[in-house]
C-alpha cells in the first residue's frame, strides 16, 4: 500500500488487541505517533510494542496527534470513548475504526457527525496474550464493516496486516459474532464439560487432557478437509442407539447438569448424520426419541 506512510495512527486503548494491532501496523510501515489507555500499566507495557509512540493521557490528545484512530477499548466503552473524543478534539476528515465483532458503526455516531469516516475491522482469532495476538492475527479473517468512502482503505490495512478482509453489515454482526463466540469460547466451555465428566470418573486434569485433545484435532483436521457432515463419526453417525442409550442413562445419572447438553448436541448430530447419509430415517426417528426424552 503507497500511502502507508502519509497517515498517522493512534492507538485508543492498550489491551492485548490493541498493542498488537498497533505493533503490527508499525511493522507493516504505518506511523503510530500516539496512544492512550486508563491503565498506567497498560501503556507502559504497549512501550515495548509500539515503540516511539507518545503515551497520552486522553483520548482526545491521543487523537488530535494522528489521523486514524483505532478505538481498542473493551465493546462497552466504545461509544463512550467517541463520544469522549469527538467533545475534546476536531475528528473532521479522520478516519476512526473500532473493534468490536458485535458492535456495528452506530456506536460511531458522534464521530460520522463530527465529520469523520468510520469503520470496523474485527480479528476473526482468539487472543490470550499479546504476543499470541501479534503471531495469530496474520493468516486470520477480519470483519470489515465501512461506510462506502472506507471500505477500500479499511480492507488495504487489514491485508497490511496480513488478514484476509470479509465484508459484514451492520445488520449481520450480531449473528457474525455470535458464530465467532460459539467456535472459540463455546468450543472451550464445551471441553471444560468433557473434562468434568472424565474428572468424575477418576482421571486427572494432565490425563483428562491428554485423552481428548488429540480426538478434538482430529476432529478439526477432518472438518477443515472434509467439511461438517462428512466429518461426523462416532454412535449417531452409525445408528446405534444402545450406545446412545447407555450414554444418556449414565449421565442423567452421575452428571444430570450435562444431560440436557448432551441431547441438544445429539439433536444437531441427528441432522448431520441424515445429511451423510450414513442415518436411515427410521434411527435418526429413534435417535431424535432419545434425545427428546433426556431434554426433559
Amino acid at each position: 500500500m503507497s500511502n502507508k506512510p502519509s497517515f498517522k495512527f493512534a492507538v485508543i486503548g492498550t489491551g492485548m488487541v490493541g498493542t498488537a494491532i498497533g505493533s503490527l501496523l508499525k511493522k507493516a510501515g504505518y506511523e503510530i505517533t500516539a496512544m492512550t489507555d486508563p491503565s498506567s500499566a497498560h501503556l507502559k507495557r504497549a512501550q515495548s510494542y509500539i515503540t516511539g509512540a507518545a503515551c497520552c493521557r486522553y483520548p482526545s490528545q491521543a487523537a488530535g496527534l494522528a489521523d486514524c484512530l483505532l478505538i481498542t477499548t473493551p465493546d462497552d466503552s466504545i461509544a463512550s470513548v467517541c463520544a469522549e473524543i469527538v467533545d475534546g478534539s476536531s475528528v473532521k476528515g479522520k478516519k476512526i475504526f473500532h473493534l468490536s465483532g458485535a458492535g456495528g458503526l452506530d456506536l460511531l455516531a458522534p464521530a460520522t457527525k463530527a465529520g469523520a469516516m468510520v469503520a470496523s475491522i474485527h480479528p476473526l482469532q482468539s487472543f490470550s496474550s499479546i504476543d499470541s495476538a501479534i503471531s495469530n492475527i496474520p493468516g486470520s479473517y477480519f470483519g470489515v464493516t465501512a461506510v462506502a468512502g472506507l471500505k477500500k482503505f479499511s480492507s488495504a490495512i487489514v491485508r497490511d496486516l496480513r488478514g484476509i478482509p470479509i465484508y459484514v453489515t451492520p445488520e449481520q454482526k450480531p449473528l457474525y459474532h455470535a458464530a465467532a463466540c460459539m467456535a472459540s469460547n463455546y468450543l472451550v466451555s464445551l471441553m471444560s464439560v468433557v473434562e468434568s465428566i472424565y474428572l468424575s470418573i477418576g482421571f486427572s486434569e494432565k490425563d483428562a487432557r491428554k485423552a481428548y485433545l488429540p480426538l478434538v484435532y482430529g476432529s478439526l483436521k477432518n472438518l477443515e478437509t472434509q467439511g461438517c457432515p462428512n466429518a461426523l463419526t462416532g454412535p449417531i453417525a452409525r445408528g446405534d442407539s444402545g450406545t446412545v442409550q447407555k450414554h444418556i442413562k449414565a449421565i442423567s445419572c452421575h452428571l444430570p447438569q450435562y444431560a440436557s447438553l448432551y441431547a441438544n448436541m445429539g439433536m444437531i448430530a441427528v441432522k448431520l448424520a441424515r445429511q451423510k447419509g450414513t442415518l436411515s430415517l427410521s434411527q435418526a426417528k429413534i435417535m431424535t426419541k432419545l434425545f427428546k426424552g433426556a431434554q426433559k
